[in-house]
């Protein structure tokens, strides 16, 4: 059904593989359609209580190295601005699933690759995995969003030596500067992957949801509208099922079994 993208799903976790091996699934065109085709329909499964992670990684020895230059060397003003705001608009739709999302990056993410494993909840990475926003070593800004996700994710300070001087760096230093949850043996990237995705989904799903929408825009308010959302949305907890379902398997000492309502 995709030339450069594969959807799959175990049990109620799906993956999304970027499948441009031997561009070392560099972003054209052709994969920003297609990963808008299959956004389209997680958010449909989303919606219909079918879903509950979504798991996105990459193709052989690379998450996703960034966008594809060859494409983008021609475009003139319109459409550098026309290309920015497109694949702005995927991640940021990525960004607003109600579900978890996971980044789990096998190998390159640099460019539009690290921006895109940033718009995921989550960041897990291979022991092989770099990570960059190159883009000033080649006459351009990150396009994606990167110098909005950046700094959120790992500071201010660090996210303009990472921007400005366009370097790599390691999974290792990653991880200790915020940016990757967790490192992982290559082999062992995936399972990982597919484990914390279960432990996500094994809970009350309503209550992930909201609780990740009170992070989500609650980092983007002052403290005390964060806490009214909050107050808000623990309230609607209580008009759940799964509530009722959670607080009674708990008294009674046993697994609780949410149905998502």
């Amino acid at each position: 059904m995709y030339q450069t993208v594969r959807y799959e799903k175990q049990d109620n976790i799906g993956i999304l593989t970027i499948n441009r091996p031997e561009a070392l699934n560099a972003l054209n065109s052709t994969v920003i359609t297609e990963l808008e085709q299959v956004i389209a329909q997680v958010e449909q499964e989303e919606k219909a209580g079918e879903l509950g992670c979504l798991i996105l990684t990459g193709e052989g020895r690379s998450f996703v190295a960034g966008a594809d230059i060859g494409e983008q060397c021609p475009f003139d003003l319109t459409g550098g601005r026309n290309w920015g705001r497109r694949g702005s608009a995927l991640m940021r739709r990525i960004e607003k699933l109600e579900i978890p999302t996971i980044a789990a990056v096998n190998g390159f993410a640099l460019g539009g690759g690290c921006e895109l494993a940033m718009c995921c909840d989550i960041i897990l990475a291979s022991e092989k995995a770099k990570f960059g926003q190159p883009e000033v070593t080649l006459g351009i800004t990150p396009g994606f969003s990167g110098t909005q996700r950046l700094p959120r994710r790992v500071g201010v300070a660090k996210a303009k030596e990472l921007i400005f001087s366009g370097k790599m760096i390691k999974a290792d230093e990653a991880e200790k500067i915020g940016l990757v949850n967790a490192v992982f043996a290559p082999e062992e990237l995936m399972n990982g992957a597919v484990e914390m995705a279960k432990s996500f989904t094994k809970n009350a799903p309503i209550a992930v949801k909201y609780s990740k929408a009170c992070i989500d825009r609650g980092m983007q308010m002052d403290i005390d509208d964060g806490i009214a959302l909050e107050n808000e949305m623990f309230g609607m907890c209580y008009a759940t099922e799964d509530q009722k379902e959670g607080m009674t398997a708990f008294l009674e000492k046993r697994s609780a079994t949410f149905h998502n309502k």
